[in-house]
């Protein structure tokens, strides 16, 4: 039986899985390029070093190459380390992702069905993935563009731009540029934009942020309820 979850929404959650691997692997970047910029890296990795687990509210706009309308949604996140993720959509459509490592679980409650498999082998665009996982550092594969230093955000600090090296691996290239915007009094993390080779671009804005707050193991466990279909979800290979 084909799965009826839809396959948008495990493309939509590998470009948050971006978010995450900037949040816990962020320590690994060396600090380089103009002072200001320095700077910013340097409060941001103290700050995530810190955190042991979180959670934020999120909107996400997802601009599809070749549609004028993006797709908007919001719901609530929570992160615990090491490896551990729950994202909930609540709008327009109830959705669940469960991550336990490079075990994930999307359950659509709609359509009484939760779809199993492999983080990597699910994701459109798994470069945001692999780096969740701790297989690669984000100084082998991405590099400070030093040339956007001016850009700014809303509250005055530089953006970060991060580039692929060109000659990072095969799923890195499936990413142009993650452009991250950064809280200005908590140096957490409050925007997230990741710009595909496809053109879609998806872009995360948190609010409401709580970091240690002594989320629960049990948060991160997802059991099937009752009349509800287990589904293999099938593999998606980068465009």
């Amino acid at each position: 039986m084909k799965p009826k979850c839809k396959l948008q929404t495990a493309k939509s959650a590998a470009t948050f899985f971006a978010f995450i691997m900037l949040s816990f692997a962020f320590a690994a970047m060396p600090a380089f390029g103009a002072e200001d910029v320095r700077d910013v890296v340097k409060k941001l990795q103290a700050r995530y070093e810190q955190t042991r687990d979180l959670s934020a509210d999120f909107k996400q706009t997802t601009k599809i190459e070749g549609f004028a309308t993006p797709i908007l949604s919001s719901g609530r996140m929570y992160i615990k380390k090491p490896g551990r993720l729950r994202w909930d959509y609540a709008d327009p459509n109830v959705e669940e992702i469960y991550v336990n490592q490079n075990d994930v679980k999307m359950y659509v409650p709609e359509h009484k069905q939760v779809l199993i498999g492999k983080l990597t082998q699910m994701a459109a665009s798994q470069a945001p993935l692999q780096l969740l996982q701790g297989a690669a550092k984000l100084e082998e594969q991405y590099t400070l563009d030093l040339g956007r230093a001016g850009d700014r955000g809303e509250g005055g600090l530089p953006l970060l731009s991060l580039l692929p090296k060109p000659d990072g691996n095969e799923a890195v290239r499936t990413v142009v540029r993650i452009v991250l915007e950064v809280q200005p009094k908590t140096y957490f993390i409050k925007r997230v934009s990741i710009h595909e080779v496809s053109g879609n671009v998806s872009t995360f804005e948190f609010a409401n942020l709580k970091p240690n707050s002594g989320l629960k193991p049990d948060l991160f466990e997802f059991v099937v309820p009752p009349g509800v279909e287990v589904v293999k979800a099938p593999s998606l290979s980068p465009p």
